[in-house]
């Protein structure tokens, strides 16, 4: 089942790089380019071992990995292929897997590369003849972060494209999905009772920041393995090819 997975992988990896034609790649390079240049030289050194700029990184999969996820079902039921696909050979679990791998690797992939991109800029600038690096925790959260936050966006645009009728329906129900969620997150924190955020606060000022980071990096575990265990009871290829 491998082979097949890393099939469809590769078919959707491939669609989703050279989607949008020129429009498509010169948005990839404008996206390295503030990722990977502009935001790095606006912090400074401080982009290789602050913390807080862990936020981007969980941000910058979730919006890269949503822009294909959308297209993953529900644009191969607007192109018509979708009834080709589903009466191929493949398995149900290698279609499914072989998708949502393809945008992880897509959203994860890039991130990376803006990661990296991001260290040789702050050494060309900062770096006056050393050799300059992620701290070891942060590159680490980086790492987790980003990939477990890819595996989340991948998992539930999945659901989402499933039962789409159209790419832009998913891209506006996803879209929906991540404020309502991003949101909730916010006033549902103001909203726990005083005594539940002091010892919220006390007990993660008393972890260490990789603490915190592997904290949170099990949080998005858990949920990506939610997600994907529903995803996979949801993928049924009979239904899908009646709608």
């Amino acid at each position: 089942m491998s082979t097949d997975i890393l099939t469809v992988l590769w078919k959707d990896l491939r669609e989703n790089l050279f989607q949008g034609g020129g429009r498509g790649k010169f948005g990839l390079l404008l996206f390295a380019a503030v990722f990977g240049i502009f935001l790095p030289l606006q912090a400074g050194k401080a982009w290789l071992t602050e913390p807080l700029l862990l936020i981007y990184w969980a941000w910058i999969p979730l919006f890269l990995v949503s822009t294909v996820i959308a297209d993953s079902f529900a644009g191969e039921r607007e192109r018509h292929t979708l009834e080709t696909l589903l009466a191929s050979r493949l398995s149900d679990r290698a279609i499914l897997l072989g998708k949502i791998c393809a945008s992880i690797v897509y959203g994860w992939g890039l991130s990376m590369i803006c990661v990296l991109i991001g260290a040789v800029t702050i050494n060309l600038i900062f770096g006056k003849g050393t050799f300059l690096f992620y701290s070891w925790d942060v590159f680490i959260g980086i790492i987790l972060i980003s990939l477990l936050g890819s595996g989340l966006a991948s998992c539930a645009g999945v659901l989402v494209s499933l039962r789409a009728a159209t790419v832009r329906q998913a891209q506006q129900t996803l879209s929906i999905s991540i404020m309502v969620l991003f949101f909730g997150l916010i006033f549902g924190l103001q909203a726990l009772p005083d005594s539940w955020k002091t010892s919220l606060v006390s007990g993660l000022s008393g972890m260490s920041i990789l603490g915190v980071i592997l904290l949170a990096s099990a949080c998005l575990l858990l949920l990506d393995l939610i997600l994907l265990a529903v995803a996979i009871a949801r993928f049924k290829r009979a239904r899908l090819i009646l709608d």
